[in-house]
């Protein structure tokens, strides 16, 4: 019954989309006030019928109720409680309920809290929002329907994919579905802004804590999915540049362009087209990544379905969004140019720069992710593009924005003094000189690319730290009250600016000056990197709850003494059929001792075992990096300007009459 009522309840928040859809637009094409309204109340009752029926898809979950197909398919009752819940969104059906309840989420937000934007945007805004969620829930009811049943219902499932039973990939679909359907009402406000004709700073205002709360996010959602690569594939390996990661990282590096585009909007009133496009180019890939993911082009572990039918449903979606978005750009976006001019040396230039520097990384990850995919449709050959190409081609620009990152914040609004500007950072490009030189005499044996990385990694380090102590004049009296004073999202830009820093840092370590050695070991093999001697001791079974594993055991000594003892599994699910990988990690701020088992490939190698020891140098700076980014996104996104929006004009006071 429980499904039955999930079923029903979809097909409500359909019917309410679909009026959600031309009521509102239409009143604010007459002026009708009501049908303006109304758009509240659907896109409120629409979030509530997708909330019910996802709880109760995740009911049937939680129950083990195998008369769903979709359970049968993606649950088992062995599994454990937390699995089961996570399997609710871990599979194409349930990932597209998902998508669609945070479409309505976003959507009932800006209804409930946008009581500063103006009736006609906010209803234009709701009605484009809706726009997408017809064409999602249509989707998902005519073509992937969650809540399909089958009889005779089997004794158990047949489990999920043993890769998704972990922790970091539980939450990591939910952070990215929030990341990539924010994007989504950035792009209805860009839309419904450009069926009025009118951008300006208070529209800024307005899209610009939607865009940071999307950004913040998709940045932890990729991080963890990041995360989870490095400790549960067992390759030690934490970015491949697979296609299914270059889809996530792509609405990523253009709307870090958005937010800082937006900016310039909402200070200057001006980059509004660019802002615009932005938007729609932001969500468009969003959508782009959907249609890659389910359209059976890829096979990955990333990837939901396989079913090609599913893919040209998606791909007309794609075509109407993009399309019809950029079609209505081409018209209205001329009439919206003008604003205020800037000299070639200003803030607003270096943010121009960042926009183009980002914008061009996005084509370049986009050019190596599609180019097989056209290739093969074209010519039937397959090819791939590696990270060699990719690191080859994303480096440098990412380098030369570390650049232009740490000078931007110094610069002033319209024109700037560049030869000032320097002259105020000498102390910093000493400090960034000398970084740099440390690191070429600790690693004199590692490439020069990675020690330039480093020296523009302190570059902007040192910078973000200088602006902000000059902002706040930390070391003169009252530095706390005015810490305590400053807008948060100026805090949060430091902040961010300096997880970047650490990322690069991170990044450029673990890649530069990885160690790895790769054995068939048996009981007391011994093996020694960077300065750490390992000792196999043996593989023991140990029963898990749904699972059944082989446990390693590895003595770490260093210079004769005693360091920790490791014990990296390799586990086996009988119901899937499948086996993963468990790493065990030492995990220390200068760098990670790794190791990972594997049953040995070769038939001379009886009773051995496949043994990989890696040292990941500065690789715990990946993760604090990003989560300075994250925790600055969210400060920013606390500032009061963000959350109030642009101010409301003040009624004009009550004249008193001659009696009063």
């Amino acid at each position: 019954m429980i499904p039955e009522l999930g079923q029903f309840a979809l097909a409500l928040a359909l019917v309410s989309a679909c009026v959600q859809s031309l009521l509102p637009i239409m009143g604010a094409a007459r002026g009708q006030t009501l049908w303006m309204r109304s758009a509240t109340a659907s896109s409120v009752l629409q979030c509530v019928l997708l909330i019910f029926a996802f709880g109760a898809l995740m009911w049937s979950y939680i129950v083990s109720d195998f008369t769903v197909l979709n359970v049968v398919q993606n649950s088992h009752s062995l599994k454990p409680m937390i699995y089961k819940v996570a399997g609710t969104w871990g599979n194409h059906e349930g990932s597209l309920l998902l998508w669609s309840l945070i479409l309505a989420i976003f959507g009932a937000a800006v209804a409930v809290f946008g009581s500063n934007i103006p009736l006609t945007l906010r209803a234009r805004t709701l009605s484009v929002q809706a726009w997408i969620s017809v064409g999602f829930l249509s989707f998902m009811i005519f073509t992937s329907n969650p809540f399909e049943r089958i009889f005779p219902a089997p004794l158990n499932g047949q489990d999920l994919n043993p890769l998704l039973q972990d922790i970091g990939l539980a939450i990591h679909p939910p952070l990215l579905y929030i990341g990539y359907v924010g994007f989504s009402i950035v792009f209805s406000f860009a839309v419904a802004a450009l069926i009025e004709g009118r951008v300006d700073p208070a529209w800024a205002r307005w899209v610009r804590p939607w865009t940071l709360a999307a950004w913040v996010s998709l940045t932890g959602g990729i991080a963890l999915g990041s995360w989870w690569a490095y400790y549960e594939l067992g390759w030690g390996g934490w970015w491949f540049w697979d296609p299914v990661e270059n889809v996530s990282f792509m609405p990523w590096l253009l709307g870090t362009a958005l937010l800082h585009s937006a900016i310039v909007t909402e200070k200057r009133n001006t980059f509004k087209s660019w802002t615009i496009l932005l938007a729609i180019l932001t969500f468009s890939l969003s959508l782009l990544g959907t249609f890659i993911v389910r359209s059976g082009l890829l096979t990955s572990v990333h990837a939901f379905a396989v079913d090609p039918e599913r893919g040209v449903y998606i791909l007309g979606l794609l075509g109407v969004s993009i399309g019809g978005s950029l079609t209505l750009f081409a018209a209205r976006a001329p009439a919206m140019e003008g604003g205020g001019l800037f000299a070639p040396v200003s803030r607003e230039a270096g943010l121009l720069i960042n926009n183009l520097l980002l914008a061009t990384a996005t084509g370049t990850v986009l050019f190596g992710t599609l180019y097989p995919l056209f290739l093969e449709a074209i010519t039937g050959d397959k090819i791939s593009v590696g990270p060699p190409f990719f690191n080859a081609s994303f480096i440098p620009i990412t380098l030369a924005l570390v650049l232009v990152m740490a000078v931007g914040p110094f610069l002033s609004w319209k024109r700037a003094d560049l030869k000032g500007v320097l002259s105020r950072m000498k102390a910093v490009m000493v400090l960034s000189a000398v970084g740099a030189l440390v690191v070429w005499y600790l690693e004199t044996g590692g490439p020069v690319l990675a020690v330039l990385a480093m020296g523009l990694a302190f570059w902007l380090l040192c910078a973000s730290a200088l602006e902000w102590a000059r902002r706040v004049k930390l070391f003169q009296s009252g530095a706390w009250a005015r810490i305590r004073r400053q807008p948060r999202a100026s805090h949060g830009m430091s902040l961010a600016h300096i997880g970047v820093a650490v990322l690069v840092m991170g990044a450029t370590g673990a890649s530069a000056w990885k160690e790895e050695e790769v054995v068939f070991a048996e009981p007391g093999t011994q093996v020694s990197i960077a300065g750490f001697d390992l000792t196999f001791e043996g593989v023991e079974n140990v029963r898990g709850p749904n699972y059944l594993a082989q446990v390693g055991s590895l003595v770490v000594t260093r210079n004769g003494e005693p360091v920790t003892v490791l014990y990296p599994e390799r586990r086996s699910y009988p119901v899937a059929g499948t086996s993963t990988t468990e790493s065990a990690i030492r995990q220390t701020l200068a760098g990670d001792l790794y190791v990972s088992i594997a049953e040995p490939a070769a038939t001379n190698a009886a009773g051995k075992w496949t043994l990989r020891v890696i040292y990941e140098p500065l690789i715990n700076f990946l993760w604090i990096g990003s989560a300075m980014l994250v925790l600055g996104g969210l400060l920013s996104l606390s500032d009061r300007r963000l959350r109030i929006g642009a101010p409301r004009k003040a009624r004009a006071p009550k004249l008193a009459t001659p009696a009063e």
